[in-house]
């Protein structure tokens, strides 16, 4: 895959891409970034790349020209269509489904805003995607864009080391995730819990199960309406309902 992110701020990548996942991933070869910085696509003398809102109002807007060209680029040295995706608090909110749909994407191109927003003929006649990482508003479009392209890039083949992680992360599934414990078995007088030593792998998945739902129904009750529960999962829900009333 290929992620390219337009921002005025290139350097603010620069430690996140080259830590953690993200620097395995590219030493994997599963996945290359580039920063460009669009006011190098600006065409007037003082190099702008924004602009007074016609009919009056606060703040400047993002001018099209500098993006347009900047992204029009890009797109001519592809193999193939990239997403062109616009970080706006407007955008659809970022959900795990999101994250599964760009990874089986092979270019990506992060739109990072600044100041009141953008000409809106970028909107409607660039993109393909607009994000928001939530409901707020964030000084511009780079941290969310690198909230995205992490939450994108640990899912491409290769990249984590247990294939069996994502699958398994809250949201993955559907639910959220069930508690996990290590070494030691006793801290503080704070226990593991049995079942998890017992070596029993069956009754171990079956308490992971429990939990999952436990843990959604305690802090994401809304996840559970469009879970297809089994009926196993239905008992043990009533179940945990039953003892949440009580």
């Amino acid at each position: 895959m290929k992620i390219d992110f337009l921002t005025l701020f290139p350097e603010m990548f620069e430690g996140v891409i080259h830590s953690s996942i993200l620097k395995k991933a590219q030493e994997k070869e599963a996945v290359s970034f580039q920063c460009v910085n669009f006011r190098e696509y600006s065409t007037n003398k003082h190099s702008s790349v924004d602009d007074y809102p016609y009919g009056g109002g606060a703040g400047m807007v993002l001018a099209p020209q500098p993006i347009f060209d900047a992204v029009d680029t890009l797109v001519g040295q592809s193999d193939t269509k990239p997403r062109v995706i616009l970080m706006c608090p407007q955008g659809e909110r970022f959900t795990q489904r999101k994250a599964e749909e760009l990874a089986k994407e092979e270019h990506l191109i992060f739109i990072c805003g600044h100041y009141e927003g953008y000409d809106e003929r970028i909107r409607e006649n660039l993109v393909t995607d607009e994000i928001s990482i939530g409901d707020y508003v964030l000084t511009g479009g780079e941290l969310g864009s690198m909230v995205v392209a992490d939450s994108v890039v640990r899912l491409l083949p290769g990249v984590l080391g247990n294939t069996t992680s994502k699958i398994e992360d809250s949201f993955s599934t559907g639910l959220l995730e069930h508690p996990h414990y290590t070494r030691p078995a006793e801290f503080r007088g704070y226990k593991v819990p049995d079942v998890l030593l017992s070596g029993n792998h069956a009754h171990i998945e079956e308490w992971r199960k429990k939990q999952s739902l436990k843990r959604t129904l305690e802090r994401r009750k809304d996840l559970l309406e469009s879970y297809p529960l089994t009926k196993q999962e239905e008992k043990w829900l009533a179940e945990l309902g039953k003892n949440e009333k009580e």
